[in-house]
């Protein structure tokens, strides 16, 4: 064949300057092509001798068609290059022979010819949001929204341009429409899967049950869309049956399971969030869907299993509501070797929305942690065996002698379950005693000599481990074919593997310091109210990414064709640099990479005031807390309750819920503190009692929507900095000392500000809405790096006073 019947004149003239320049020898050229399949493009990848040359993968995976010269002029592929042709048609790519001097072509595989895709016109997509738009003629009194029609139109961009859109939006700017109006226009016309990831699962139901469906009716398209949760949230029909016949079980778990029971029978979706009420944890664990004990299609329940329905519906919708941890589950399989173009977690897709996009570190943090608590084991243990009250014996193991050709075993194998509990045990009480008044410890050059014996035990551990698993083993080798695949073995095979990831656990503890880019700690916790009398306290062993750039890089910027990112703060001071650097958006090409800013439309300027008492003792004195106290109420007074005190110490805040609550007492006012009771109901209780205070900490700086008079006052206890002694944070910061930086101002303060932020925007949530910011933290505005955190705060009048007059200047703004 002609190669210019494939290959443009002047891809001809560079392949042949290539192959001249490279002695003859062979070339790879990784090629584009145009809609007509027509080779517009090449790029040199490497080059060889005269017989072979290797494969630059890299460049491979980024291009249409892969070509290279036989020197000989002879165009028969070898079986190297069938291998590789093959691979290549597995990735819908075409692979070309050409002699050298370009003149003839031998096409191995067709490539694919690209999809054309029909771009979303920006202006009429702002049509939709605009005063002359469907949604102004559906509501009365609508304002149209210069800042949404401009964020729309910059995802417009990101869709047409396959760009990376990094964009904060202030409250109120409406950026769920924003981006749902691109996303239904795009996959409508191209058929494309989008998945907009979220923070928090209020927004997840909001844009399932409320956006999504709005959007979908002022746009005019049939869209299928669907809200994912991971498969812990659906019951596994096997697992709650295997509980259900189950004898020794406590006498309340056995009513919860047979209502449970009942609940299934009729329910659509076996979603926990559908029961009526509220199963603790423990038995849900012990019934909910676990990937790595899923018998697939060799399940007697597969064909109603819950999470089989879902993942069927998945594969039809084109826009998916995930959380970030479920779309981090699946980014980690499809990098682990199940790649993008097949169903991991999720069917395939390539675009992604990221709403919350600053808890996204957080979130991946999380995710790529792993931890091991003695729970964990012994959890697994007696799943395999366990002496019941009344001296029998039950377990797996028992059935697998049953089944097993060879010698009983059974006491040997006990005695090495047994051993495994016995040094999880010692390992829990070595690291509380080394823990004794602190509640972390991280491993370290500095408290490597600590915890030397704590790292021996794991190292025992690990060995007992492997031992018990391996008797297992060969007690399962010796089972018959035909009984291999039943459910016992299978169940015991899951948790064979669950422990055996335990002993590599632990062998990655114990070798820490070979691990740079991990993190190991170990943590108090508190014990649960259903412990055993006299266990105050255990201990979680934790391995958490030092730094998740480079994943989130791989996983998501490289491998999407577009990625929106956006939230109500992003930025630091005046940049996004902060955020881009911690999530590897510092890797996009800058030609890549969209960034905007769309500034809120409240009238933040003659509806906020902004207050700092001047006479407030700084935090680190010991007369900070007293004063702390003594302002709250004066506060909550001068406001009428209708107050939400954020803190940063779950004491600070026990403390001050004391003496507050007893200043108020008589005034009508009603005080909640966070602990009392569900989040969703105490937000609730103080969403409808006008006259009431909530004191919080942690959650509750972001995601609390509380419009109207219920919140007319947020009061910052102190500045959200993290606890230097937080061992992710402690070493995150090192990191960035040792090479040079500052970890208080590049780690520290940008993390802080956007805390701030986030606690900020609790009090405006709608135009109509005035109220007051009181920090009680004076380093705001005597320290340098006070100013980062005053500039991030919206144009609003500002008061430093002592403490009497800024209650006077709340009663009057207020009242």
């Amino acid at each position: 064949m002609v190669a210019t019947g494939r290959l443009s004149e002047s891809v001809c003239m560079q392949m042949r300057t290539a192959i001249s320049s490279a002695y003859g020898n062979e070339v790879f050229f990784a090629g584009k092509i145009n809609d007509d399949g027509l080779v517009v493009s090449v790029e040199v990848a490497s080059r060889g001798n005269s017989e072979s040359v290797p494969l630059q993968f890299e460049l491979a995976r980024q291009c249409d068609v892969l070509i290279h010269n036989h020197p000989s002029g002879h165009l028969v592929p070898s079986e190297a290059d069938l291998a590789v042709a093959s691979h290549a048609a597995e990735c819908a790519q075409g692979f070309y022979i050409v002699n050298n001097d370009v003149s003839a072509i031998y096409v191995v595989v067709e490539p694919i010819k690209p999809v054309v895709l029909e771009k979303i016109d920006s202006e009429n997509a702002c049509l939709y949001l605009s005063a002359e738009g469907p949604l102004a003629l559906k509501s009365q009194n609508y304002e149209e929204r210069p800042s949404q029609l401009d964020l729309l139109a910059k995802i417009c961009d990101v869709f047409n341009k396959d760009f990376v859109g990094i964009f904060e939006a202030g409250t109120g700017v409406g950026k769920s429409y924003a981006y749902l109006v691109p996303t239904i226009l795009w996959t409508a016309a191209n058929n494309e899967r989008v998945v907009i990831s979220t923070g928090t699962i209020n927004l997840q139901q909001q844009l399932a049950e409320k956006d999504i469906p709005a959007a979908l009716d002022l746009v005019g398209k049939n869209v299928k869309f669907l809200l994912l949760k991971g498969r812990q949230n659906y019951v596994c029909l096997r697992r709650l049956n295997n509980q259900l016949a189950e004898p020794d079980l406590f006498a309340e778990d056995n009513d919860v399971l047979d209502r449970i029971s009942q609940w299934v029978k009729t329910s659509g979706t076996g979603s926990r969030s559908e029961l009526s009420f509220v199963p603790s944890e423990n038995i849900w664990r012990n019934i909910c869907s676990e990937s790595d004990a899923c018998m697939g299609m060799r399940c007697q329940y597969h064909d109603k299993c819950f999470v089989m329905k879902v993942r069927k519906q998945a594969a039809d919708a084109k826009i998916l509501v995930v959380n970030h941890h479920l779309l981090f589950a699946d980014i980690e399989t499809r990098l682990s070797g199940v790649g993008y173009e097949d169903t991991a977690v999720l069917p395939p897709y390539k675009r992604i929305i990221f709403d919350e996009a600053h808890g996204i570190e957080s979130a991946a943090t999380s995710f790529f942690s792993e931890d091991l608590t003695k729970f964990k084991i012994y959890k697994q243990l007696k799943a395999l065996y366990r002496a019941r009250k009344n001296g029998a014996m039950a377990g797996l193991l028992f059935t697998l002698v049953a089944l097993s050709v060879s010698q009983d075993n059974s006491a040997e194998i006990i005695v090495s379950i047994e051993a495994v509990g016995q040094t999880m045990q010692e390992l829990d009480e070595k690291a509380l005693s080394l823990l004794d008044m602190q509640s972390t410890i991280r491993l370290s050059a500095e408290t490597s000599i600590v915890l030397k014996d704590t790292c021996n035990t794991f190292t025992e551990l690990g060995s007992k481990i492997l031992t018990c698993t391996g008797l297992f083993r060969e007690l399962i080798e010796a089972i018959s074919d035909d009984n291999k695949e039943t459910q016992p073995v299978w169940e015991a095979k899951t948790i064979l593997r669950r422990l055996e990831a335990v002993a590599s656990f632990c062998k990655r503890f114990t070798e820490w310091d070979e691990h740079p880019d991990t993190i190991f700690f170990i943590e108090k916790n508190r014990m649960s109210s259903r412990s055993p009398v006299g266990e105050k306290f255990y201990c979680r062993f934790v391995q958490s990414p030092l730094d998740v750039s480079y994943k989130m890089n791989a996983g998501v910027f490289e491998q999407m064709r577009s990625v929106v990112c956006t939230s109500a703060t992003l930025r630091t001071g005046r940049t996004f640099d902060f955020w881009l650097n911690r999530t590897g958006g510092k890797f996009i090409e800058e030609e890549r990479l969209e960034k905007g800013v769309f500034s809120s439309p409240f009238p933040y300027h003659k509806n906020m005031l902004f207050a700092v008492p001047s006479d407030a003792p700084l935090p680190d004195k010991s007369d900070f807390q007293p004063y702390v106290e003594d302002a709250l109420w004066q506060l909550v007074l001068s406001a009428a309750g209708r107050t939400l005190a954020l803190f940063t110490s779950y004491e600070s805040l026990k403390s001050a819920t004391e003496a507050v609550r007893s200043r108020i007492s008589g005034t009508g006012i009603s005080l909640f503190k966070q602990g009392d009771d569900d989040r969703f109901r105490l937000l609730e209780r103080f969403r409808n009692d006008s006259q009431s205070v909530l004191f919080a900490t942690d959650s509750f700086w972001e995601g609390v929507d509380v419009p109207g008079d219920s919140l007319s006052q947020v009061i910052i206890v102190k500045l959200p900095f993290s606890v230097p002694t937080d061992p992710v944070f402690a070493a995150r910061s090192q990191a960035i000392e040792e090479r040079g930086g500052s970890g208080f101002m590049e780690l520290s303060v940008p993390e802080a500000v956007i805390k701030f932020r986030q606690g900020l925007g609790r009090l405006i949530r709608h135009s109509s809405d005035r109220g007051v910011v009181v920090v009680l933290d004076r380093r705001i505005i005597e320290k340098r790096y006070g100013r980062i955190f005053i500039d991030s705060i919206p144009e609003c009048k500002h008061v430093v006073a002592p403490l009497k007059d800024i209650c006077d200047s709340v009663e009057r703004f207020l009242f």
